[in-house]
């Protein structure tokens, strides 16, 4: 049934069908669920939008508020609903086990996570077959910066500015974003090195990234050399020589980064960067909190677009559609220094979870939406780029797969962020048409895209047919 869409904001985009009918709605009223909010649960956890949503339910790529109107997810619960919400396959699965077990923590063995643990590590390329199951990536990214240490016996790590590896104490050293960043001691042994960004940073060009989209700033490159990319290199030896001892634990970097806008390097530096911090003792560790599944398209894993095999893998978010679960996946050598002492985790790799996990990679599989990420991935950052083309403020559009971001800015010249009462506009403007979209970059100047990855085309021309109309009411505002 077509919704009948109570918009302030007027747009030629017609919502695609969906017969999926939500139930009613029968928790309380908006007004006392706010008073709630305020009351009772903690400030810190901010919500978006300047009138909260108030979401009831989930069917694949949509979401129902509470008034039963529809909304096309292009964020997906942070990157986190990777096949769909309530993915019937996932759903089902998960019913079963609720009522077969439910926990008996890891001292025992259930039959879900030997077969989850072989199921997960056959993905993955030698040598990365041992697993550890955590609850969350700050979790993951935590063990993976603690067995880094171990491993090595060495203790500084390196990670890019702009990078964001979690919220724990131990994970924000590795996090570089002025948001995140409280007024307490954090971070020892954590050095950050320049973020090569190919749009914003001091160097790069129309040639530099892995992307059907490609900047609008010129290339000084020539064939096979990338200008940039050196030049890039040699802050990342410049670090190595004045920040760090001369052994070092590890390098840890997403590979696209996520929320710092879906920021992507030059093609061969992390291969370069990683030969660099392996000559220094470290161990390499991709992030593969929200790159991971397929979501790149073009291969199931971000790191694969790099062409390299890092030594430790961290996973999370979309691994469970939802469900908290995350990974670190990692060599047996390197695994091993972890059981010289006890490291227990209650919750890790509980029967739920890795039944949850197992239908997740089996609807990955059936649904095609590894491929679906490529043909529908490649399909919207061509339709944004024409956006960028018609519109000065569109500064960037960028990235790989259903990984996107599009960065907002003052002008193409100076690539200045656009202010943040503007691109609030914008962004309210879409969600009133029905479009949720997310946020990111150091500015909050950056709309992230990272749907569910069963879209489709026809969603693709919605969502850019409203972004389109948003981006032509702010130019008429403007004027």
């Amino acid at each position: 049934r077509q919704q009948k869409w109570k918009s302030s904001v007027s747009t030629r985009a017609k919502m695609p069908p969906c017969d999926f009918v939500p139930e009613k709605y029968e928790s309380y009223p908006y007004e006392r669920m706010q008073k709630i909010r305020e009351q009772n649960i903690s400030p810190s956890l901010r919500m978006y939008y300047k009138k909260p949503l108030l979401l009831h339910q989930g069917h694949m790529q949509w979401l129902f508020d509470y008034e039963g109107q529809r909304y096309l997810d292009l964020f997906a619960g942070i990157v986190t609903v990777s096949v769909g919400h309530c993915h019937p396959k996932v759903t089902v699965a998960t019913q079963k086990q609720l009522a077969r077990l439910w926990h008996t923590t890891n001292i025992y063995m259930h039959p879900s996570i030997q077969e989850y643990a072989e199921k997960l590590t056959s993905l993955l390329p030698d040598p990365l077959k041992v697993v550890y199951l955590t609850n969350s990536g700050s979790e993951a990214n935590d063990l993976a910066m603690f067995m880094a240490r171990l491993y090595t016996r060495n203790f500084d790590i390196i990670s890019f500015r702009g990078a964001y590896h979690g919220g724990s104490p131990y994970t924000l050293g590795l996090t570089s974003i002025g948001l995140y960043k409280h007024g307490l001691a954090n971070g020892f042994g954590c050095s950050t090195t320049m973020l090569p960004d190919v749009f914003r940073g001091p160097w790069g060009g129309s040639h530099c990234r892995d992307s059907p989209v490609q900047t609008v700033r010129k290339c000084s490159c020539s064939e096979g050399e990338c200008h940039a990319n050196d030049q890039y290199i040699e802050q990342f030896k410049d670090t190595l020589n004045t920040s760090v001892p001369k052994t070092i634990a590890g390098f840890i970097a997403e590979p696209i980064q996520g929320v710092n806008g879906a920021v992507q390097y030059p093609r061969s530096f992390l291969k370069e960067a990683y030969q660099l911090a392996r000559e220094r003792g470290g161990v390499c560790i991709s992030d593969e909190v929200q790159t991971g599944f397929g979501r790149t398209g073009s291969h199931f894993w971000g790191f694969q677009t790099h062409d390299v095999v890092p030594d430790i893998v961290t996973l999370a978010k979309g691994i469970g559609n939802g469900f908290p679960m995350a990974a670190v996946v990692t060599t047996k050598e390197i695994a091993s220094s972890l059981a010289q002492n006890l490291h227990f985790n209650t919750f890790g790799g509980s029967p739920l979870a890795c039944v949850v996990g197992a239908a997740v990679l089996d609807a990955i599989e059936e649904d095609g939406l590894q491929k679906n990420s490529e043909d529908v991935g490649t399909y919207m950052l061509l339709e944004l780029a024409k956006l960028r083309d018609k519109f000065e403020i569109v500064g960037d559009v960028r990235g790989k797969g259903l990984m996107i971001g599009v960065e907002m800015v003052t002008d193409k010249d100076s690539r200045h962020p656009l202010p943040a009462e503007e691109i609030n506009r914008i962004w309210e403007d879409c969600k009133d048409m029905g479009v949720l979209i997310g946020r990111g970059g150091l500015y909050s100047q950056t709309f992230r895209i990272k749907p569910p990855m069963c879209i489709t085309k026809k969603d693709v021309d919605f969502a850019v047919e409203v972004l389109h109309s948003a981006l032509q009411r702010h130019m008429e505002r403007a004027a």
